[in-house]
């Protein structure tokens, strides 16, 4: 069984936003880059593949939590979450873990420690688009969740208030995947 990596879950500081939504979004390119090349076509904003709004829209978010995930003192990637205690579900909004250091367990141990924080939620939901392939395993294969809707052309995501309405009905819109763990 492989060693989970110590790391520390750290409240994001308003000083630190701009590094955050920065690193989130190499993060997200660098994933995207790697499955597709530079032949990408899935931006959502010009040359990003999630955009300053959707990271903003995350953190600034009713019931939001933003932290840090830190692994030896520094910065290692981040966390977006929402919390709905009385309805015992969360939301993981945002995952990632900076590109040079992939590979380590860092996400895994960054969950677990979510996990641990919030012992109070029954369902966590998340959703990751159709080609982050790395993203699909981690959620399935690592941390327990199941695929449970695929959002597409033919079956737009009715609560996606960051995607136009024309992106929804766009028969090359790719989809992305939701999905959930049940923890009772």
């Amino acid at each position: 069984m492989k060693r989970i990596p110590p790391v520390d879950l750290v409240p994001l500081e308003p000083s630190d936003r701009e590094q955050f939504i920065t690193d989130n979004q190499r993060a997200f390119l660098y994933g995207a880059v790697e499955e597709f090349g530079l032949r990408d076509d899935h931006f959502e904003e010009d040359g990003e593949i999630i955009s300053r709004q959707t990271i903003e829209a995350a953190i600034d978010g009713g019931h939001a939590e933003a932290y840090r995930i830190q692994y030896n003192g520094k910065n290692a990637g981040g966390v977006v979450l929402r919390i709905d205690s009385e309805a015992r579900r969360g939301d993981l909004e945002l995952l990632f873990v900076n590109p040079e250091i992939h590979s380590k367990g860092l996400g895994y141990a960054a969950w677990l420690a979510v996990e641990a924080m919030h012992p109070e939620i029954d369902v966590w939901e998340t959703c990751t688009p159709y080609f982050e392939k790395r993203n699909i395993h981690f959620y399935v294969n690592r941390c327990g969740f199941h695929i449970v809707e695929f959002f597409n052309s033919h079956h737009p995501e009715p609560h996606e208030p960051d995607m136009p309405d024309d992106r929804k009905q766009d028969e090359d819109f790719d989809g992305m995947f939701r999905f959930e763990k049940r923890i009772r």
